[in-house]
């Protein structure tokens, strides 16, 4: 991936406006929002209909949708990388189906953290992407790894034995919650001992190199700022969904248009026509549309099929009959969040290189 530098010598992504107001921001921002809320939004587990429709169907589904782009979307991918693109998704929904033959709620609890999972890797994957020009050592590395996963493995500690939240990841109790105040006091000293030994870090660093990581350092802060608020200092799911979601799912797709415009405009001999129409000159709104569109289908699906929640926001999917036989639902549900599941497990391989 050719990225581009300023003269200050900062690692930005695509440029320094673009991955500032698309991946950098995102977390300060959502936490500006939710300070908006009225009280009850931050802690309670209300959310208005339209609200739920831009986060969850045009964030956080989509976001899974933008994939495609850089796999199935891409015939020098699909070539390269067949047998991966092809056994991954059967993989997920043969597993998935074994999940809920057994167990319906074990389904859920499992995708659950496969979710958590994929988070938070998302944000140590970008805090390396930062690093990449940096040469400051093992410790440092170290340091910068074990922080990063601080600012996102101590909230969930959190939820999983500290105070009852009022949200939840896909339904209730869909984690493991066993209550302890000395777990949660242990964990609350070590993420504050973790935050004080980077701090001491960065400063050397500044010291010696005269120079700052802008973006890893704010891709740092904005990570511990989404995780603590949205899950610990606030107690709603609003709050929760605007700040997970959102620090989440926009800087992904940013990410993806980044990289695969960058490929589109050097290999042309690559070029397809969803190549064309997605990182040509004008291919923003196309490479928008699609993802927006194919979440509005699947949510749509769910909606007609087994929550029969949103009729008002699904009308076209209303008359499809609920789906109550087990049998059937055990083929059904893990059918559907299989672009989900699939998008979990194969963001783990279509980003490795050296």
């Amino acid at each position: 991936m050719k990225t581009h530098t300023i003269r200050s010598g900062q690692p930005w992504l695509n440029s320094a406006l673009s991955d500032g107001l698309l991946i950098l921001s995102m977390p300060f921002l959502s936490l500006v929002l939710v300070s908006f809320f009225p009280d009850q939004f931050k802690v309670s587990s209300a959310m208005p209909v339209e609200y739920w429709v831009v986060l969850v169907v045009f964030i956080d589904v989509a976001h899974v949708y933008s994939t495609l782009y850089r796999t199935y979307f891409k015939a020098e991918t699909l070539q390269k990388q067949h047998a991966l693109l092809v056994s991954v998704p059967l993989f997920c929904y043969f597993f998935g189906v074994l999940l809920y033959h057994l167990d319906s709620f074990l389904f859920w609890r499992v995708l659950a953290y496969l979710a958590v999972f994929h988070f938070i890797r998302q944000q140590y994957g970008f805090m390396r992407l930062y690093s990449r020009t940096e040469n400051n050592g093992k410790l440092s590395r170290l340091i910068d790894a074990v922080t990063i996963y601080t600012a996102t493995l101590y909230p969930m500690l959190y939820w999983h034995f500290g105070e009852v939240r009022n949200f939840n990841w896909f339904m209730a109790d869909d984690f493991v919650y066993f209550p302890s105040k000395a777990l949660a006091t242990i964990s609350l000293y070590l993420y504050l001992i973790v935050i004080f030994v980077y701090v001491l870090k960065e400063l050397n660093l500044a010291i010696q190199n005269r120079q700052i990581n802008i973006p890893r350092n704010l891709l740092i802060i904005g990570t511990f700022l989404s995780w603590y608020f949205g899950i610990i200092y606030f107690n709603g799911d609003m709050a929760f969904t605007t700040l997970n979601v959102i620090s989440h799912g926009i800087p992904y797709m940013a990410l993806i248009w980044f990289f695969e415009r960058n490929e589109h405009q050097q290999l042309i001999r690559h070029r397809n026509l969803m190549s064309r129409l997605a990182f040509g000159k004008y291919g923003l709104v196309f490479f928008i549309l699609v993802i927006l569109l194919l979440a509005y289908l699947e949510e749509g699906l769910w909606d007609g099929l087994v929550w029969k929640e949103h009729a008002s926001v699904f009308s076209f999917f209303s008359s499809l009959p609920q789906v109550h036989d087990v049998n059937i639902l055990t083929m059904l549900i893990p059918l559907l969040a299989l672009p989900q599941s699939t998008h979990y497990v194969l963001d783990g391989f279509i980003w490795k290189r050296r």
